[in-house]
């Protein structure tokens, strides 16, 4: 039987990282960065949503394909609050605490990959 993606402990982490992104891009400096906050929005929403729609083919191959793309998106955060940190966008030590964060979440999906790996041929949760 599938486990629901929704109870999958890196895919609760990856919607603790978009609400970090959203309360970060709450400072005023990011006022008029239309652009970056599009940007690093979509890409902390690609991660939960790729980890979600990767589970639904039942596939462990599928799978792992949708969880490095979301693993790819995990680096694009961690690149944007670092260019943030060095344009002096918001506030650095809540860039550092989303960089801690995205990296755990990277850490958990590269995890999950090789769970999935060793189950290749099974079918997912």
């Amino acid at each position: 039987m599938t486990k629901n993606f929704e109870n999958f402990p890196v895919y609760i982490k990856s919607l603790d990282l978009i609400q970090k992104v959203y309360e970060f891009l709450q400072n005023q400096s990011f006022e008029k960065e239309f652009e970056f906050n599009n940007q690093i929005k979509r890409a902390s929403f690609s991660i939960s949503n790729n980890i979600a729609e990767g589970s639904e083919y039942n596939n462990n191959r599928q799978f792992i394909r949708y969880l490095k793309i979301a693993k790819g998106s995990c680096a694009e955060v961690k690149s944007m609050l670092i260019v943030s940190k060095r344009l002096k966008l918001g506030d650095e030590n809540k860039a550092g605490e989303i960089i801690t964060l995205s990296r755990e979440v990277s850490s958990n999906i590269s995890n999950f990959i090789k769970y999935l790996s060793e189950n290749i041929d099974k079918p997912n949760l």
